[in-house]
Order: C-alpha cells, then sequence, then structure tokens
C-alpha cells in the first residue's frame, strides 16, 4: 500500500536544503495533490505503538514502587532518566537530518525501544531499570523528529492536520499504556514487559516501508530545480522572543502533564482510597481524552490560526486544573476529562507555529519542541516527586493547578498569518 504512493512526493513541496515541505513562494503547490493519508496513517500507527511502549513504563510505576521499595523521589529519577535521555538526544538527531536526512533511521531507532523493553522485564535492581528506560528514551529520540519530518512531507500544504494524524497516534498509545499494564503486566510480572517487543519489530517493519517511501521523495527532490523557502517577514528577534514564548507554553504543559502521568494514580490512590485498577482507569479517562482533543488542535489551527488555538487551549484549562485539587472522585474524573481534552490540543498547534517561524528547519523544530516535552516531563517529575516527599501528593497538585496560567503569554504571539498576506 505504502509503495503505491512512491511517486507521490513529486507533488509535494520540498525545500531546496533539506526536503522539508516548508513554507515556500509557490504554497498552491504543496497542497494540489492533497495529504497522502497512507503515508499519515502509517506514521499515526507507529506513532501510537512507539508511545504505548513508552506509556507502560509509568503506568508500572505502582508495581516498581512496591517491588523495589522506591520513594517518590526515585520514581520521579526514573521518568527524568527516560525523558531525559529523549530531550538530549531529540535536538540533535533533528538538526543531523535537516542536513543529512536518513529515510531508515526510524526503522533503526526501534531497535533501542526493544532492547530497552526486554532489559526493563528482567532487571532486578534500580539502576538496571534507569539504564532500561534510557534506551526506551533514546528510541523515541530517533522517532519522533524524523516521523514528524515525514508528517510533513505527507501534508500536501495542511500542516495543521498532518502533524494531528500523527500526534493522535501517540496520545493513543499513550492511552491504551495504562490499560495494557493493567490488563498484561499488573497480571503477569515486570517479565512481562519484554513481550511488548514484539510491537516494536512491527513498527520497526511498518517504518521500514515507509523509508522507502521517504527515499523516494529524496530522489525526487535530487531530480528537481530548488525552490526558494519563503520567509515569514518577521525579524529575528521576534521570532526569538516568539520561540521562547512557545518554550514557555510547552513548559506548562509538559510539567502539568508530568504531574498526571507520573503521580496521578498516588494521588488517587491516596485522596479516595481505591486500587490500583481503578486509579489507572482514572488516568486511562486523561490520556483517551488527550487524543481526542489532540485530533482536533491541528485542524483548527489550519482553519482559525495558531495563535487563537493556542490560547484556548492553555488558557481553557485553568478554570478545571484549579477546581482538581477540590474534587470528590466523580468530578475528579470529569475534570482531568476536561483537561485532557482542552489541553492536548496545545502541542500539535505549537510545533506547526514553530515550523512556520524557522521555515526549513523542520527536523530541528521538531526535535527541539518534543525534546523539550521529554526532558521538561522528566525534570517536572524529579521535582514533583521530591515535593510530594516533602510535603504531599495533594499538595503537588495544587501547586500545578495554576501551570496553566501561563497561556496568558500567547497574547505576545505574532499573527504569522498576517504577515505572510503582507509579504
Amino acid at each position: 500500500m505504502l509503495r503505491a504512493d512512491a511517486e507521490a512526493p513529486a507533488s509535494v513541496a520540498d525545500s531546496s536544503q533539506t526536503g522539508d515541505d516548508t513554507v515556500r513562494s509557490t504554497p498552491a503547490a504543496s497542497s494540489a495533490a492533497g495529504p497522502v493519508y497512507p503515508i499519515l496513517m502509517a506514521i499515526c500507527f507507529c506513532h501510537l505503538l512507539n508511545d504505548m511502549m513508552q506509556a507502560l513504563v509509568p503506568a508500572i510505576y505502582p508495581l516498581l514502587k512496591e517491588s523495589y521499595g522506591l520513594d517518590f523521589m526515585q520514581v520521579g529519577f526514573i521518568t527524568f532518566t527516560w525523558q531525559g535521555m529523549a530531550s538530549l538526544l531529540q535536538p540533535v538527531v533533528g538538526t543531523y537530518t535537516d542536513k543529512y536526512p536518513k529515510p531508515y533511521s526510524l526503522a533503526f531507532g526501534m531497535g533501542f525501544t526493544l532492547l530497552g523493553l526486554v532489559m526493563i522485564g528482567y532487571a532486578h535492581s534500580y539502576p538496571m531499570l534507569l539504564v532500561s528506560v534510557a534506551f526506551i528514551g533514546t528510541g523515541s529520540s530517533i522517532f519522533h523528529p524524523e516521523s514528524s519530518r515525514v508528517a510533513r512531507l505527507a501534508s500536501g500544504g495542511r500542516y495543521g492536520l498532518a502533524q494531528s494524524i500523527f500526534q493522535v497516534g501517540g496520545n493513543i498509545g499513550t492511552a491504551i499504556g495504562p490499560l495494557a499494564a493493567v490488563l498484561i503486566v499488573m497480571r503477569n510480572g515486570q517479565a512481562s514487559m519484554s513481550w511488548f517487543g514484539a510491537c516494536a519489530l512491527l513498527a520497526a517493519f511498518v517504518l521500514w516501508r515507509v523509508g522507502g517511501w521517504y527515499a523516494g521523495h529524496l530522489a525526487a527532490r535530487a531530480n528537481r530545480a530548488a525552490r526558494p523557502v519563503r520567509e515569514t517577514g518577521l525579524s529575528r528577534s521576534t521570532t526569538l522572543i516568539a520561540i521562547a514564548i512557545l518554550i514557555s507554553l510547552s513548559f506548562s504543559k509538559s510539567f502539568y502533564t508530568a504531574s498526571i502521568t507520573s503521580f496521578f494514580q498516588f494521588y488517587v490512590i491516596d485522596r479516595f482510597h481505591v486500587d490500583v485498577q481503578t486509579a489507572q482507569l482514572y488516568l486511562f479517562i486523561f490520556t483517551g481524552s488527550v487524543a481526542l482533543g489532540t485530533l482536533a488542535g491541528g485542524p483548527l489551527g489550519d482553519r482559525f490560526g495558531r495563535k487563537g488555538v493556542l490560547l484556548f487551549s492553555v488558557l481553557g484549562t485553568l478554570p478545571f486544573s484549579l477546581a482538581l485539587p477540590y474534587a470528590n472522585l466523580f468530578w475528579t474524573g470529569a475534570l482531568i476529562a476536561m483537561v485532557g481534552l482542552i489541553l492536548a490540543s496545545t502541542f500539535s498547534v505549537i510545533v506547526v507555529y514553530a515550523q512556520e517561524l524557522l521555515p526549513g528547519k523542520t527536523g530541528l523544530v521538531a526535535g527541539i519542541f518534543f525534546g523539550l516535552a521529554f526532558g521538561l516531563s522528566g525534570l517536572g517529575a524529579a521535582v514533583l516527586g521530591k515535593i510530594a516527599d516533602m510535603t504531599s501528593i495533594a499538595f503537588v497538585y495544587q501547586v500545578c493547578s495554576f501551570l496553566p496560567a501561563i497561556g496568558v503569554l500567547v497574547f505576545l504571539l505574532p499573527d504569522i498569518r498576517s504577515v505572510e498576506r503582507r509579504g
């Protein structure tokens, strides 16, 4: 199915330097053929598998905490190691592949994830756990920048839609991860984590086929005349300020998300005295709503502009996050669903907005922002774990409830669409 579209990239626009489908002087050409949906569905599926395997790590924290006698700081440091590794490597991978695209690196990266899953299944010490999750983070660091580039190449000019299709696969995978942990790992023990290596092998096979499409795109590009990249018309200082604001929004989202993915199970257990399985179902409510919200964010940004969607998704979360620490069990489920639904639309819009600010640097942008998402989540987990040890898990959510207020910075972002119309 993927091979049938091998010639499709010829009608998908690309940049003069990197093979990226950036904002150019003839934008109509990029959208004439429309999105290459088989490729978008393929990377969406692989993103689902990748992030499902990633989500298994925090989903088994209660098991690891009991088995190894860990405190919250040590639990947070597992997240810090896993996501910190991904954070450090993703900008490096993105920058390198901007200059030297590697179509088959996507399949290669899954090998690290496979190794990490097998190791964590048979880990017998805390240091070995850290090494295992470091390999899983390395696999993710290779996957995200290049797959984000493939999404843009296959977008047919509908960048927000393509990024949302790609991103929603990851969110669905993140939602499935806790359920897989309940149904398989909690019933069969830590060793069953290695069983998910089969998912890594499946993803590697599909990504090898996607790599063939990507290589065909690069070959077609080499035979066409280079086309200039259209600038945004913004000054360097305005662009840097805008990037800094987007990083601040990523900080807000990532720290708040880290508080949910790493500690929400413990919060529900501690406050409402439910069992682990019930707590994981509440985590699924959050991750499931995130998947729904992500699918809407990109197309809404294409339709109404990135700035307005960012403003709604970040500030719109605030009333629900502020109410969450004081809600009963029923309303906790309802509020966490609304938080996930609204906040989820942020990330794909941030990535596309940053790609438009820095045309021709798709890999670098994806590496920075995916890396930031992982790094800030890891740092947030470590910091919040320490706060929980010093105070209480409930206090963590009282503090984090104010994080979406950082969204007021969206008012300072330039309107790229209006700049382009003047250009």
